[in-house]
C-alpha cells in the first residue's frame, strides 16, 4: 500500500512539473508571438482615435469602452475559435482570408482619401448635422468594431504562424492571452489619449505655475495630436493592408511584387548606415501603403462606379 502512494505521488508530482512546463512554455510563447504582434498592435492604435475625434468628451470613454468589449468578442468568440479550426482543417484558406480583410483596410483608407481630396462622402460624418446621435454613435462603434475585427485577424495569424507547432490546447491559450493583452494595452492607450485635454485642463487648475503651464500645454496640443493621429490612422490602414496583399501574394507563390519591396527597403538600409534599419522600414511601409492605396482606390471607384449604375437603373424604374 505505501509503495502504491509512493507511486501515485510519484506520477502526481510529474504530473505536476508537465503542467508547470506547459504553463511556461505558454507564457513564452505568447511574450514572442506578442512581440511579432507588436507592428499591426501600433497601427491599431493609431486607427481607433480616429473614431473618437470630434465628439463630445463625455462620450469618448463609453464609445472606447464599447469598442474595447467589441474587440474582445472580435478575438475570443470570432477569431479565436476560426483560428484553431483553420489550422487544423482549412490551413490553406487563412491566407485568402487575410488578404480579404487587407483589401477591405485598403478600400477604407482610400475611401477617406478620396473624400479629403473632395469626393462625395458617403454616410454620416462629423461635418454633418447629426440628426439622431445614438445612431450616430452606433455606426461609429460599429465602424471601428469591424476595422478592429481586420487588424485583430492579422494579429490572431501571426500569433497563430509563431506557435503553428505547439499543441492545439496551447495555441488556444497562447491566442488568448496575446488577444486580451493587446486588447488592454491598445485601448488603454487609446483612452489615454483622448482624454490628455481633460488631464491637461485638470492640472491647469492647480497652484504650481510649472504644472500650470504644463496643463495647458496639453490642452493646446491635443487637438493638434488627434487630428495627426487621425492621418496617421488613415495611412495605418493602408501600410497594413497593402502589407497583408504582399505577405498573401508570396503565400500564394507570386513572390514579385514583395521582392521589389523587400529589395528597395535592404537598397535604403544599406545606404543609410546607422539609421537603416529605421528608414528601411518606414521605406517598405511607405511602398506597402502605396499598394494599399492604389488597391483601395481601384475598389472604390469600382464601388462608387456600381452604386451609381445600380441609382441610375432605379430612378430609371
Amino acid at each position: 500500500m505505501p509503495g502504491g502512494l509512493v507511486a501515485l505521488l510519484d506520477d502526481i508530482s510529474v504530473i505536476a512539473r508537465a503542467a508547470a512546463a506547459s504553463v511556461d512554455d505558454v507564457g513564452v510563447a505568447a511574450s514572442r508571438a506578442g512581440a511579432k504582434a507588436a507592428g499591426v498592435v501600433i497601427d491599431d492604435a493609431a486607427v481607433t482615435p480616429n473614431y473618437v475625434t470630434g465628439l463630445t468628451p463625455d462620450r469618448e470613454l463609453p464609445i472606447i469602452a464599447k469598442i474595447t468589449r467589441g474587440s474582445l468578442k472580435n478575438k475570443l468568440l470570432i477569431l479565436l475559435p476560426a483560428a484553431l479550426l483553420l489550422s487544423e482543417f482549412l490551413p490553406w484558406a487563412i491566407t485568402p482570408l487575410l488578404m480579404m480583410g487587407g483589401a477591405y483596410l485598403s478600400y477604407e483608407g482610400a475611401e477617406k482619401i478620396l473624400e479629403r481630396l473632395g469626393g462625395a462622402k458617403h454616410g454620416e460624418t462629423l461635418e454633418d448635422p447629426i440628426d439622431d446621435p445614438i445612431a450616430f454613435e452606433k455606426a461609429r462603434v460599429g465602424g471601428a468594431v469591424r476595422t478592429d475585427l481586420i487588424l485583430s485577424a492579422e494579429i490572431m495569424a501571426i500569433t497563430l504562424a509563431s506557435v503553428a507547432a505547439e499543441s492545439l490546447l496551447a495555441r488556444a491559450a497562447v491566442l488568448a492571452i496575446v488577444g486580451i493583452g493587446i486588447t488592454v494595452v491598445v485601448y488603454g492607450a487609446v483612452g489615454i489619449i483622448v482624454k490628455m485635454d481633460d488631464i491637461g485642463l485638470h492640472l491647469a487648475r492647480r497652484s504650481t505655475p510649472w504644472v500650470q503651464r504644463f496643463g495647458r500645454a496639453l490642452v493646446h496640443a491635443m487637438p493638434h495630436v488627434l487630428v495627426a493621429l487621425s492621418a496617421v490612422g488613415t495611412v495605418a490602414m493602408l501600410w497594413v493592408g497593402g502589407g497583408i496583399i504582399l505577405h498573401g501574394l508570396t503565400g500564394l507563390g507570386v513572390h514579385g511584387p514583395e521582392h521589389v519591396v523587400e529589395s528597395v527597403r535592404h537598397s535604403v538600409q544599406a545606404a543609410t548606415g546607422a539609421l537603416g534599419g529605421v528608414l528601411g522600414w518606414l521605406a517598405y511601409a511607405a511602398l506597402s501603403a502605396m499598394v494599399g492605396l492604389v488597391l483601395g482606390a481601384l475598389i472604390a471607384v469600382l464601388l462608387h462606379s456600381v452604386h451609381l449604375v445600380r441609382g441610375t437603373h432605379e430612378k430609371a424604374a
